[in-house]
């Protein structure tokens, strides 16, 4: 992983827009079913909509039911950070971008092997870079 990308909030908020703001600076969540990635299924690279950190392979995505976008492993692990999350009255693992902290979703314990893990995350977090 290369130097944390440092913004400040009046950086963020020009670079994105309101919804990604949101989730991704005040870890938000977006509706399920709503994201633009939860039913895609385009091949290609899933980057950091910050900062462009590569951290899934549309090959590791998955149909969790959930209406958000699911993947069982991100590209490299050191690309993916996790912290404990106590909000909401309950205990989750949260999912951030290893180089700029964006909040990307969280990690349950009840995915798909090979990895029995489901990266739940939110669209607004996330940009396609399909595969040429």
């Amino acid at each position: 992983m290369t130097d944390k990308v440092q913004k400040t909030d009046a950086q963020w908020r020009s670079e994105l827009s309101p919804a990604q703001y949101h989730v991704m600076r005040e870890k938000g969540t977006e509706p399920a079913f709503t994201g633009k990635y939860w039913d895609d299924h385009t091949p290609g690279t899933y980057v950091c909509a910050g900062c462009g950190t590569p951290l899934f392979d549309a090959g590791t995505k998955f149909d969790s039911g959930t209406g958000w976008p699911s993947f069982f492993k991100p590209i490299d692990d050191q690309n993916v950070a996790t912290e404990t999350d106590r909000g909401h009255l309950m205990v989750r693992t949260e999912a951030l971008c290893a180089k700029c902290d964006a909040h990307l979703g969280h990690v349950f314990d009840d995915g798909p092997a090979p990895t029995g893990l489901r990266y739940c995350m939110n669209s607004a977090s996330l940009k396609l870079e399909p595969k040429k």
